[in-house]
């Protein structure tokens, strides 16, 4: 099971599954601390194990970068208030 940012490698590159996700390289489970959609990436991999039925299969996980960014901020604001007692 592949989790990739790069659909066009990924096509290329061919792996048995994977599940494409339209983030920026290197993030692919998303923003830090945003543990709900970490793991809805996670368990979208884990299903598609079970339910792909062939090679080659590249599951487009619903989500947007722009989404879990503006998530992720807010998550960040919400720890900061937190650490200060706000």
């Amino acid at each position: 099971m592949s989790v990739t940012a790069a659909r066009d490698i990924t096509e290329h590159a061919r792996p048995p599954r994977a599940v494409f996700v339209p983030f920026m390289m290197g993030h692919h489970f998303g923003v830090p601390f945003h543990r709900e959609l970490q793991r809805r990436i996670i368990l979208a991999a884990l299903d598609r194990l079970e339910t792909v039925e062939r090679s080659g299969d590249i599951y487009d996980l619903p989500v947007t970068w722009a989404r879990a960014r503006r998530e992720g901020q807010e998550i960040e604001r919400m720890i900061e208030q937190q650490r200060h007692g706000i």
